[in-house]
This record gives structure tokens, C-alpha cells and sequence, in this order.
């Protein structure tokens, strides 16, 4: 099992738990998911903070930027500016299956995303 947490974020991952063996949550709520439901997180919170990464040199120091990801079922929105920002997301399954919305503070984005773009392999 691993188990990972910080001020306003955690992310648990159990094997043993199917089909729900990741749980996420922020200040106040938490949801699990299964593993490609995690797996789809990550990939696309990747795509997004790298492309962060690419236009951060391209903000004057008091602009923000919002930059939004729709993929597999999730939507990802990261909301900031050169200093930081913060995520929020959405899980829209297909039909008959529970849907899932959250959010991270500036504070807590960052390191939840750090921590989810360990997850990979088994726990």
C-alpha cells in the first residue's frame, strides 16, 4: 500500500481494493477510483502542467492563465499564474457509473500532482 499525503491533498493506493484501489481527496472530500481512472488523472494532469511549463516564461508577472483537458471521461482544470495554481477535476463515466468532482488549493495542486505522477507499476 502506499500512502501519501500533505496540507489540503492525499492519495492512497491499495492493489488489494478492486475495482476502487486509489483514493484521492482535498480539504474536505475524498473519492476513490479504480486504477485507470488514476492512471487517466495522471496522464492528463501531466500533459496539462507541461504545457504550464511551456507558456510560464510567456506571462507578464500579473497575468493568469487557465488551461483545461478533456480525456477519457475526465476534466482537468489548472488555474494559475507564474507562481502557482490550482487543479480542479472532473469525472463523467459513462452512464450508470458515479461521478467524481474536486479540487486542490495553490497550496496543495502541487504537491498532490507530485505525488500522483509517482503512481505507476504496482504499489
Amino acid at each position: 500500500m502506499i500512502q501519501r499525503e500533505g496540507e489540503g491533498w492525499r492519495l492512497a493506493w491499495d492493489a488489494g481494493r478492486h475495482p476502487f484501489s486509489v483514493l484521492i481527496g482535498g480539504d474536505g472530500w475524498a473519492a476513490e477510483l479504480s486504477e485507470a481512472e488514476a492512471f487517466g488523472l495522471r496522464d492528463g494532469l501531466r500533459d496539462l502542467i507541461d504545457q504550464h511549463r511551456q507558456l510560464i516564461d510567456q506571462l507578464m508577472a500579473e497575468e493568469a492563465i487557465e488551461l483545461e483537458l478533456e480525456r477519457g471521461g475526465w476534466w482537468i482544470c489548472l488555474d494559475g499564474d507564474r507562481r502557482g495554481w490550482t487543479l480542479r477535476v472532473m469525472l463523467s463515466p459513462e452512464p450508470g457509473q458515479r461521478a467524481i468532482e474536486g479540487s486542490w488549493s495553490r497550496g496543495a495542486a502541487a504537491g498532490f500532482s507530485a505525488a500522483l505522477s509517482q503512481l505507476h507499476g504496482q504499489p
